[in-house]
């Protein structure tokens, strides 16, 4: 049995939302083709064509390591590199899976400094070398939203295309949380992807209400060539490929994987307003998605914990609470309430142990 105590220290803790469930029930009446060759394999694809306004190439695949990997992979030989924000989950999540897939090639990192990709960090990395010594740049990869919760926006985006556009490099999104960025911009999912030079998707589903899967897509179909078999030798051919595409349909003939992006992101906003402004909270970064990142002191994380919450210490330090598409609205406030108890607690403590040293300077000032 579930924990009956919900908690919000990753989206991967939520369940199945009730649309991907249904559909995935559904597919499980009777037998199908294997190896996606079925007819819901087909209907999600086409599913994914009518969202985006694109002829594209979809595929399935299980997880987001893979979907990543193997995309990057199928946009660069072994001697060339690829651009990304040393946040990126390319580069701190991925366990090496891009350099291995792609048979080594380079993640050439930005500086720490900056959480987002920019044209000029690009066209410096791009062209810091042009040697033969030197890993070619092929592509750049942008994680939508970060790994700090702060979204690109269309115009960034654009910029960045351009810029790749300029230097010859492609432009691969990482959208493990896609939906959570389109969400926040109010735009459609054409508009944040092909229609703004993105070359290839990765379309994450299991943060969003799936049990499992993540859709590549292809917005270039010539850049699909060969992806199946990139694909199958990399473990992530189903043969019962409609339990990984069944669900797609119901996240977006529903319209689910929106709804629920857009709550996953409410739920973060409300956090964030209930706990503005309490002394010795800080946000590491602006609250622009499903995350919400915290500094505070230690004791009152580890009051937190003592609590009985859950929570990564993550990129910069702090607390991070994530937010998913079952996330409780009653819940966010009793994590807001805890928070706000344990900051006044603190300084509570802090004032009790200043007061003798207080008492005591004064009786010095006194003799």
């Amino acid at each position: 049995m579930a924990n009956s105590a919900q908690q919000f220290a990753s989206d991967n803790y939520a369940g199945i939302c009730p649309e991907a469930w249904a559909e995935m029930e559904r597919a499980n009446g009777g037998s199908a083709i294997a190896y996606g060759e079925d007819h819901w394999t087909q209907r999600a694809a086409d599913a994914f064509r009518h969202l985006f306004e694109k002829d594209c190439e979809v595929f399935f695949v299980f997880n987001g390591t893979a979907a990543n990997s193997l995309a990057l992979a199928s946009l660069c030989q072994s001697f060339h590199s690829v651009i990304c924000a040393s946040s990126a989950h390319v580069e701190t999540d991925e366990c090496g899976a891009p350099e291995f897939f792609s048979n080594g090639s380079k993640l050439l990192v930005a500086p720490q400094t900056s959480l987002k990709l920019t044209p000029a960090i690009i066209r410096e990395l791009a062209t810091s070398r042009s040697d033969i010594h030197f890993p070619k740049p092929r592509v750049v990869t942008i994680t939508q939203p970060t790994e700090t919760g702060l979204v690109y926006s269309l115009d960034e985006v654009r910029a960045i295309a351009a810029v790749c556009r300029e230097l010859g490099l492609k432009l691969h999104m990482d959208g493990a949380r896609f939906a959570h960025a389109c969400a926040a911009l109010g735009c459609s999912p054409a508009e944040l992807s092909w229609q703004a030079g993105v070359d290839v998707l990765c379309f994450g589903g299991t943060k969003n209400g799936m049990a499992v899967g993540e859709a590549v897509i292809f917005f270039d179909k010539a850049l699909a060539e060969d992806f199946d078999y990139r694909c199958k030798q990399a473990g992530q051919l189903a043969s019962k490929m409609r339990f990984l595409s069944a669900p797609w349909i119901g996240m977006l003939e529903s319209g689910a994987w929106l709804r629920n992006a857009r709550h996953g992101n409410a739920c973060a906003a409300r956090l964030a307003a209930a706990i503005a402004g309490e002394a010795g909270i800080e946000f590491l970064f602006p609250v622009e998605a499903n995350s919400v990142f915290l500094s505070a002191p230690e004791p009152v994380l580890d009051e937190l914990r003592r609590r009985g919450w859950r929570f990564y210490t993550f990129i910069g330090g702090g607390a991070r609470f994530m937010f998913a598409w079952d996330a409780d609205p009653a819940r966010v406030d009793e994590l807001a309430a805890d928070i706000r108890s344990a900051a006044v607690s603190r300084r509570k403590e802090d004032r009790a142990e200043q007061a003798p040293r207080l008492e005591l300077a004064e009786g010095t000032e006194a003799l």
